[in-house]
């Protein structure tokens, strides 16, 4: 389930390709956001982008393997609140890739701060490498949301339950220092060196044969196919639990006027 936004006209053709930009090295895509003055939050233009690659990463079987970029300050920042990340795509759901069944594998390369969004960005990707100066964290309760782009059941499985729900019910962040020792990073390097450490990785995949890794990725996913969506069933819910309220509308207006939220005194 997706939280209402303002109507917005479609991006232009300009708009997507200045919001994700794709390169070759090799058998390798590397995917790179690019809104750095919005720390790559995401609109509908960077959901085309992102959906476009993902499609192209897919279905050209001369690649095979995938990195995610961002920049140097911010991994991606999560949805653009202010004018929303635009529709679900067919193929990737949300942001054109929380909810796509990938044949060829993705891996996450971190700098600065994957928050909201972002981290559920990282967590969609097969593998995570990241610097030490990367950040994950999921602030939606602070906004009077719920994260609905996989974090929900996500979190748990890459980190523990418990690690899991304190950063859900709380907001806090994690370091990638931490986030190394639970498991969810499997590289970590020092700051500057995500990219470079995930294209190694990338190449070692591309190395291998693509049948067997396409094959192995496919089994792998199989296996928690049926708990993902239970985990998406049980996201709607807790969307739909507060997608109407009053402290919904309250926490996205203290955010845009950059003060407190005041959350209603229960009764």
């Amino acid at each position: 389930m997706t939280y209402p936004w303002p109507d917005r006209p479609e991006p232009t053709a300009e708009e997507v390709a200045a919001r994700v930009r794709t390169e070759l090295d090799v058998h390798v895509l590397m995917i790179r956001m690019t809104r750095p003055e919005k720390h790559n939050a995401i609109d509908a233009a960077m959901t085309r982008g992102l959906d476009d690659a993902l499609n192209r990463l897919d279905d050209d079987p001369a690649l095979r393997c995938g990195v995610l970029l961002g920049g140097a300050r911010a991994f991606c920042a999560g949805t653009d609140v202010a004018v929303g990340p635009g529709a679900p795509t067919p193929r990737g759901g949300n942001y054109g890739v929380v909810a796509r069944r990938r044949r060829t594998p993705l891996i996450a390369a971190v700098e600065g701060i994957a928050f909201g969004g972002g981290f559920e960005l990282a967590l969609a990707c097969d593998l995570v490498v990241a610097s030490t100066a990367a950040r994950f964290g999921l602030p939606e309760v602070g906004l009077g949301l719920v994260a609905n782009c996989g974090a929900l059941f996500r979190t748990p499985r890459a980190l523990t339950p418990a690690v899991a729900k304190r950063l859900l019910l709380t907001g806090d962040p994690i370091d990638a220092g931490r986030a190394y020792e639970l498991g969810l990073v499997t590289d970590l390097t020092e700051p500057g060196g995500a990219e470079d450490a995930a294209l190694a990785v990338a190449h070692r995949i591309a190395e291998r044969s693509p049948a067997a890794v396409a094959a192995t990725l496919a089994a792998v996913d199989s296996a928690v196919l049926e708990t993902d969506a239970r985990g998406w069933a049980d996201t709607d819910t807790a969307v739909a639990a507060i997608v109407d309220g009053a402290e919904r509308a309250e926490g996205l207006r203290a955010f845009a006027e950059k003060r407190p939220p005041r959350w209603a005194e229960p009764l």
